[in-house]
């Protein structure tokens, strides 16, 4: 697997149940572009690598390759509030 898929996919690794980070932060964090974070997790099947805590950088959902619906349904599960589409900044995971 290419290193940058692998730091990606660390970088998500660590994000926190009940926290989210952007694509944004991963992409800095990895020195890639914010699209290619979004097309290297639209790819990942891996359940160990928690995609949906990944939302865009003004807190909207983004995508999810198992579908919106069940993005939504993991955070909440884990303690996160969705209002309007967003998540609250509260839940930014602030370590990254």
């Amino acid at each position: 697997m290419p290193e940058k898929i692998l730091q990606v996919y660390n970088i998500v690794k660590k994000i926190p149940r009940g926290k989210v980070a952007s694509y944004k932060e991963i992409a800095r964090k990895a020195r890639i572009h914010p699209r290619a974070v979004a097309r290297i997790l639209a790819r990942n099947y891996d359940k160990n690598i928690p995609c949906h805590r990944v939302v865009y950088n003004d807190g909207k959902l983004g995508g999810y390759n198992r579908g919106i619906k069940n993005k939504i349904k993991l955070l909440e599960k884990e303690g996160v509030e969705i209002e309007k589409g967003k998540v609250n900044r509260k839940y930014k995971w602030k370590d990254l």
